[in-house]
């Protein structure tokens, strides 16, 4: 994907960052694998608190996906506001690229519109996992699997609790934000695919209505399986019954599901490209 020496855009297109979070971390580490980070001009907060309006927080995304120099764009934020900006991004010219868009939580929203209106992968990652607790091994698989066409940061683990098999084009990631999309034309069509769903904050209610959410837009009846990942709240609190288990009562009874602890909001967590066939098997 990268080679040694490549430029890389670091944006912001979600919640920009408050002034106490030092981004040169992340830069230090970038630099130390070999890469030149180019930080957009709107990662902060301005000093009375106020975010980053939407044209510019989209004209970043823009310019560094018009500019060949740049060969990868990391969104390193979070939050709420990625919607805000879908439509300002310049579709057409990510037709025209091969650099992949890299962010995770509530860049969902622009990672699934970005296959829905260009048919264009994307990669569920956030890249300020190379400076979190797991540094050490997140770092080893993102050089192999950037610079060296390796799996590393791609091969997650996974057990099949239905079924014994999928495959499709992979869409999804954080269910919240994900469903933010229903009912525009940023709305991925799911028939055949694989869907993936993770989450950061929610107990049993808000579970609940997501599910609800997706039995009522027929997206569990058009899928050919669910990949569930982290739900890290439900987790950590050790709230049952599981999001596995509570799924069930959604989908139909022939879907499968497999569950992995490796993707989502964890510091653990790998990467999944968005937009691409994946097939999964239960091990004999």
């Amino acid at each position: 994907m990268l080679k040694k020496g490549d430029k890389v855009g670091i944006v912001c297109c979600s919640n920009a960052m408050n002034k106490e979070y030092d981004v040169s971390g992340l830069v230090d580490k970038l630099i130390s694998v070999g890469l030149i980070p180019v930080l957009s001009e709107f990662i902060y907060m301005n000093d009375n608190g106020l975010y980053p309006d939407k044209e510019n927080r989209a004209g970043e995304l823009n310019r560094f996906c018009a500019d060949d120099s740049v060969k990868a764009i990391f969104d390193i934020s979070g939050g709420d506001m990625a919607n805000e900006i879908l439509e300002l991004i310049d579709y057409e010219i990510i037709k025209k690229t091969d650099k992949l868009f890299f962010g995770y939580s509530d860049l969902t929203v622009i990672i699934n519109a970005i296959y829905s209106l260009t048919y264009k992968p994307s990669v569920l990652y956030q890249v300020r996992n190379l400076i979190y607790k797991d540094e050490i091994k997140q770092t080893e698989d993102f050089i192999n699997s950037m610079f060296y066409k390796k799996n590393d940061l791609f091969d997650f683990e996974y057990d099949f609790i239905r079924g014994n098999n999928m495959e499709g084009v992979v869409l999804g990631g954080n269910i919240r934000c994900l469903l933010k999309l229903a009912g525009t034309k940023y709305f991925p069509d799911f028939k055949n695919k694989i869907l993936l769903l993770e989450g950061y904050r929610g107990q049993i209610p808000q579970l609940v209505t997501y599910f609800s959410h997706l039995k009522q837009l027929n997206i569990f009846g058009m899928v050919n399986g669910i990949i569930l990942g982290t739900f890290s709240e439900m987790e950590d609190n050790g709230i049952n019954p599981k999001t596995e288990q509570l799924i069930l009562s959604y989908i139909p009874e022939h879907l499968p599901i497999c569950i992995t602890k490796e993707i989502g909001h964890r510091p653990t967590s790998k990467a999944i490209i968005i937009g691409k066939y994946l097939k999964l098997y239960r091990d004999e």
